[in-house]
């Protein structure tokens, strides 16, 4: 039986690495790391986004609809407008403790 429950945790733990290694990945991309820093004060639009971050609409769309799948960002459709939210603020506290692990200067992030 301590062989089952073994297993069972072994499988869990891998399971739960896998999943954490998924999210790395997907936070991998500085411009991604961008994003979320600039939907710490609230929900933004492309347009909006793209005030605050430098790069072209397909690149930030491109980054926005893989954020959005990985489900670290939720959307809603106003008009002809897709405005875009940190779906959960953990991924948040993640982004800041690893990029202020790197850089010692809370400047670079605004408060969730």
């Amino acid at each position: 039986m301590k062989r089952t429950r073994s297993s069972a945790s072994q499988s869990n733990s891998a399971e739960m690495f896998d999943r954490a290694a998924e999210l790395f990945g997907i936070m991998s991309a500085p411009m991604r790391l961008r994003v979320i820093n600039a939907l710490c004060d609230g929900e933004k639009c492309v347009g909006e986004l793209l005030e605050k971050i430098e790069t072209t609409q397909p690149n930030m769309s491109q980054h926005l609809r893989m954020l959005y799948r990985a489900g670290v960002l939720s959307k809603r459709r106003e008009g002809t407008q897709i405005y875009y939210c940190i779906a959960d603020k953990k991924i948040v506290k993640l982004c800041k403790a690893v990029c202020l692990h790197v850089v010692d200067e809370a400047d670079y992030w605004t408060s969730p």
